[in-house]
């Protein structure tokens, strides 16, 4: 990784959480979703701050709310009430067109499922989101090259997901997430679907992005050992941070 970064676009090493503001912080937070006339209050007035630079592992039994407060954080939902902000930039209430703009600078997104495109080479599937960034194709190939390269995976530039290993796979979806150097990288549970090899070796990618690239991570997991990787373990019960 160290030698990736010189010509990488990537930040460098993380800043010290006790002397820069948090990278997310949430007031007030409520979410409430309706099943016909029943009113299902999945968050109830959570207040948080996300330190930047952190790794934080969010765990909670199924129904606690994690995805939700990551797309919360992440501008896929907004809140019933309450405010988000995220680098600086208040996104609870931004129409769906800023919205788009600022995750496309902001946020890297790494699923359980990998949401790789079965007819695009793993460089190809990298580039997709230099392609709404309006860059060149030389630019968005040299990019698309370094992230693969951070992540082990130059030599499978012209494979196709089929042609790659579970683990593989979840790697290239890593490369996509940081290839626009994003502020923030929102995991939601990406090694629910990997051999605990393979999942160890995501966990290490992820811990080397936070460590030595500056990458704020924010992960949902139902897995401890996948916890313990974190800098920072929150539990979700019912809407409330515990």
């Amino acid at each position: 990784m160290s030698e990736i970064s010189a010509a990488s676009p990537l930040r460098g090493a993380a800043p010290s959480p006790e002397t820069t503001p948090p990278i997310i912080r949430l007031k007030g937070l409520k979410k409430t979703f309706w099943r016909g006339k029943e009113a299902v209050h999945v968050l109830d007035g959570l207040n948080l701050d996300v330190p930047e630079g952190s790794f934080e592992a969010l765990m909670g039994p199924s129904g606690s709310g994690k995805t939700t407060l990551l797309n919360l954080c992440a501008g896929l939902d907004q809140p019933t009430e309450g405010t988000v902000e995220v680098a600086g930039q208040t996104i609870s209430g931004l129409s769906e067109t800023l919205l788009a703009r600022w995750r496309a600078s902001t946020i890297g997104f790494v699923f359980q499922s990998f949401h790789l495109l079965p007819v695009l080479t793993a460089e190809q599937n990298v580039e997709l989101p230099l392609i709404l960034a309006g860059l060149s194709r030389a630019e968005r190939k040299r990019r698309a090259v370094i992230a693969l390269r951070a992540v082990g995976l130059e030599d499978r530039a012209r494979h196709l997901p089929r042609q790659l290993s579970g683990g593989q796979e979840q790697r290239v979806a890593i490369a996509r997430a940081i290839v626009n150097d994003p502020k923030l990288i929102i995991a939601d549970e990406p090694t629910g679907d990997l051999d605990r090899q393979s999942a160890d070796d995501v966990l290490t990618l992820l811990v080397r992005l936070n460590r030595d690239f500056g990458k704020t991570v924010m992960m949902v997991t139902h897995d401890p050992a996948a916890a313990e990787r974190a800098g920072i373990i929150r539990r979700l019960d019912k809407g409330s941070l515990l």
